[in-house]
């Protein structure tokens, strides 16, 4: 058995995580934590997952987690994810991260600590996502520069970051096997007169809205006809899922830095 822990059990997907994890044979739930003053704080898990009692209780500090755990699943936020590793420094735990809204900066930290342990860290723990990530490499090598390419992506509206993290994944796929720099070739949303569109641009466009899970849509447009390669989630659990089968593989690896690729046998 995996001692897995949970970090931000009473999130949303900390919720799904603590269910994820009780439902997987070869899992365990050692930790779950929360930030302190919570209502949570205290109970049983199956408070927040809605399933029998774990006899795990929500704490309050991440000592639990470094005490317990063969590897930890972080869905939280990049402040709470970085100092979550900072606290981990002196142990070799791996880390499963699903946080997304990493500046620059915060992404050179994260990629410091993969140096001491492993970690993936992924937008999207989703294996159908996964998958249309190396069919977008497929398409985009085919097309060429005589396709424009817009990325159309909806969520939730309690979705605090935008475009996506898999949205953005989904651009930098496509940008580097055209040899582009996405963060040159990048447009954000469009108002007003903008002009023509700008040959071997890439386009972002967000919807946040109602309680949409998550859909991606990768649209290639050419002289006389439209591909579109689209994802949509509808189940939280999905992702979850994948989060704890990556976690159960990364325990098994050294440090360095995964993502979903690895984790499926995809990474070239």
């Amino acid at each position: 058995m995996i001692a897995l822990s949970v970090n931000g059990a009473a999130g949303r997907m900390g919720r799904q995580l603590l269910a994820a994890i009780g439902e997987h044979p070869d899992a365990q739930l050692a930790a779950a934590v929360d930030a302190p003053g919570q209502a949570c704080i205290g109970l049983d898990t199956s408070v927040l997952s809605g399933g029998e009692p774990s006899g795990v209780s929500v704490a309050d500090s991440a000592s639990a987690l470094v005490a317990h755990s063969d590897v930890i699943v972080d869905f939280t936020a990049p402040p709470v994810t970085l100092a979550l590793l900072d606290a981990l420094d002196d142990s070799t735990t791996g880390v499963v991260i699903g946080t997304t809204g990493f500046s620059a900066d915060q992404l050179e930290q994260l990629r410091g600590h993969a140096r001491r342990r492993p970690i993936v860290f992924a937008p999207n723990y989703s294996v159908g996502v996964t998958v249309a990530l190396s069919l977008l490499q497929q398409a985009a090598r085919a097309f060429g520069d005589d396709y424009d390419v817009e990325i159309i992506e909806a969520h939730h509206r309690h979705k605090v970051d935008a475009p996506s993290g898999t949205a953005i994944r989904m651009g930098e796929v496509v940008a580097e096997v055209l040899g582009r720099d996405l963060a040159d070739c990048a447009v954000y949303g469009r108002e007003g007169i903008t002009g023509a569109r700008q040959s071997k641009t890439i386009g972002f466009e967000t919807v946040r809205a109602g309680d949409i899970i998550g859909e991606h849509t990768v649209l290639f447009a050419g002289a006389g006809e439209r591909i579109e390669i689209t994802h949509r989630a509808t189940d939280r659990m999905t992702f979850a899922r994948g989060a704890v089968r990556a976690a159960l593989w990364l325990a098994a690896q050294p440090a360095g830095l995964y993502d979903m690729t690895h984790v499926l046998g995809l990474a070239p």
